[in-house]
């Protein structure tokens, strides 16, 4: 069962220092990609920070990146690397984040990061229905990313770390800033994170807190994990709650404007609610909101595909060039229920860097999916898809807005 994306990228000449990232418009895959996969899939650009790198296209060569250890995620905020953009955390976090190892805190993590925990399923199914309940109260128009992606994901993140609901739009505020891709630091990042720090700090002791802040909390008490401050297990809460929000909602609401502006798909699932799963896989493998590409430093002198990488510079893996590459998904720009590799995409990573949570997306996105086409299956946008504002300066290719409106909204637990 498939339907078609319609997007066909012209060519691009010449073999000049191309600037990186390229368009930050979701609603289409930037011009340069395919003549760039097919004709130079290792190619050199110039980064936000001014910096020189490798930009790798192609599905092949973007794997050997993701699952070669001489290239390294870590090493890519070391001091005097070449750079994406200016780091937003601070580098004593960074330094920080290093020491926070350990068999408790991993088994802690994951154990969070389990859509299976008891309770998770049935509290997303209660918050997205709750969501889309206030959607249904005010009425059309409604900015679907603002509304209920964020807040969704949001309210997720706090279930995960055990704090209080109440907490996240405080740390919600912060994201605007903490995911800016600038040259030169940000000012305003370092407030954020450091008010963000000190609240965390204070929930570690909070008696009403629970879930993974509970159980980082109680490693305090381990000799194992004497050299851990206050402030490196709060660490792990505020990274936690950013990057998880942020990829969630921002995965949730570009995965909305594929299907939104692809009615044959919101349809069909619409119809047939078995394809969500199936339907969730191809949205991630189509999805555009990695706008940046996934940084690696090279520890070594690397061959990769026609280009010498030299060690210590930088590789940066562009995931909707290996997602679209046809030498991996046979006519990438279908979107294809049936297609049998879907999951091979690199929308959650690779490598040893592969996402923990990918479980845990895939459910917080299907439930989410589900509620929408539940009680509000006419939903469409409420604007041409020209006039959504796309932002830019941000690590997350992502609408400023995402206005929507409907008909005939039904009521839980009405016939589909």
């Amino acid at each position: 069962m498939t339907t078609t994306t319609n997007s066909r990228p012209p060519a691009v000449g010449g073999h000049d220092l191309l600037d990186f990232p390229f368009s930050r418009d979701g609603s289409r895959l930037p011009d340069e990609l395919a003549q760039l996969r097919a004709a130079t899939p290792v190619r050199r650009v110039r980064t936000i920070a001014g910096d020189e790198a490798w930009l790798v296209s192609s599905y092949r060569l973007c794997k050997q990146v993701l699952t070669d250890d001489r290239f390294s995620l870590k090493d890519t905020s070391a001091p005097g690397a070449p750079r994406q953009y200016a780091l937003t955390i601070p580098p004593e976090v960074v330094n920080n984040m290093g020491n926070i190892t350990g068999a408790g805190l991993r088994r802690a993590v994951m154990k969070a990061l389990n859509p299976k925990t008891p309770g998770l399923v049935q509290w997303l199914r209660q918050e997205a229905g709750r969501l889309v309940d206030r959607l249904v109260e005010d009425g059309p128009t409604a900015d679907l990313r603002g509304a209920f992606c964020e807040p969704y994901s949001a309210g997720l993140h706090c279930r995960i770390l055990g704090i209080p609901q109440s907490e996240g739009p405080a740390f919600l505020r912060s994201l605007d800033i903490a995911f800016m891709n600038s040259a030169c630091p940000i000012a305003g990042a370092k407030v954020n994170w450091d008010r963000d720090i000190a609240r965390m700090t204070v929930l570690l002791d909070d008696p009403s807190t629970a879930g993974l802040m509970a159980e980082l909390a109680a490693l305090r008490d381990d000799p194992d994990y004497a050299h851990l401050s206050d402030e490196m297990l709060a660490t792990v809460g505020v990274t936690m709650f950013g990057a998880g929000t942020v990829s969630t909602s921002g995965f949730l609401t570009m995965a909305l404007v594929h299907l939104l502006t692809h009615r044959t798909t919101w349809d069909l699932l619409r119809e047939r609610r078995d394809l969500v799963d199936a339907g969730v896989e191809e949205l991630l493998r189509v999805n555009l909101s990695i706008g940046d590409a996934l940084p690696r430093l090279a520890l070594a002198d690397v061959r990769l595909g026609d280009v010498d990488v030299k060690r210590g510079e930088l590789v940066l893996v562009l995931v909707e060039g290996a997602n679209f590459d046809p030498e991996a998904f046979p006519d990438p720009h279908r979107f294809d229920l049936d297609r049998a590799n879907a999951a091979d995409h690199f929308s959650f990573g690779g490598g040893s860097h592969y996402c923990p949570a990918t479980a845990l997306g895939r459910v917080h996105a299907r439930i989410a999916l589900e509620a929408l086409l539940d009680r509000l299956p006419d939903l469409e946008l409420a604007v041409p898809v020209s006039q959504l504002v796309w932002r830019t300066g941000f690590m997350k290719r992502i609408p400023e807005r995402l206005p929507v409106m409907w008909q005939e909204p039904r009521s839980p637990g009405s016939a589909r």
